[in-house]
């Protein structure tokens, strides 16, 4: 159930273990719920880039799921794509964090 992965010199558990993954899952889900819930009623651009945060870090959730269980994106896109696509979902969410601090950030300074 734990895949060991070496890269470089360090080496990281992969945890593949069910009950992970469904909390995993559970979580995010109620996370992805509640921030289309907050969707509909805000229009802060702040809070709209948390909101595509948590969104696309439920997608890159379901994606590794899917991954542990050959599923995943590397089935349906051609193997080209595949690192992109896994890079811009586990790196689109930060890149989102960043831009809503920073945009509270300017806002707080500007005043």
């Amino acid at each position: 159930m734990y895949n060991l992965l070496n890269l470089g010199n360090t080496l990281y558990v992969e945890i593949t273990h069910p009950v992970f993954l469904l909390c995993r899952l559970v979580l995010g889900a109620l996370a992805s719920f509640l921030a289309i819930m907050l969707w509909a009623r805000t229009r802060d651009i702040a809070w709209l880039f948390v909101i595509l945060a948590v969104i696309i870090s439920y997608a890159e959730i379901v994606n590794s799921v899917l991954t542990v269980y050959d599923l995943g994106i590397k089935n349906v896109l051609p193997e080209s794509y595949v690192f992109v696509v896994t890079i811009l979902l586990s790196g689109l969410p930060v890149l989102f964090f960043i831009a809503a601090f920073l945009v509270m950030v300017v806002r707080k300074y500007r005043r």
